[in-house]
């Protein structure tokens, strides 16, 4: 699997899913469940390869982009029991 961005902020961990697509409902529409249980799978093989950040609070983002949009940050898009 692959995290496109994970980053630390205010003490959370936060993996983030970035879709590009023809229109910034295309880019949503594709995140799907199966998906996002694969981000899930990954971001626990992120976390075992870093013990430091396991016991910190998780949150998964998604970042939506489109031509002719500005890019759309959707915080908590999902968790790991979607």
């Amino acid at each position: 699997g692959e995290i496109d961005v994970v980053a630390q902020r205010l003490g959370t961990v936060v993996f983030a899913e970035v879709k590009a697509r023809a229109s910034l409902d295309a880019a949503a529409e594709s995140v799907s469940l199966r998906q996002r249980g694969r981000i899930v799978d990954a971001a626990q093989y992120w976390l075992a390869a870093h013990p430091k950040a396991a016991g910190l609070p998780l949150r998964f983002d998604v970042i939506l982009i489109a031509p002719g949009c500005l890019p759309r940050h959707i915080p908590g898009a999902f968790d790991a029991s979607d």
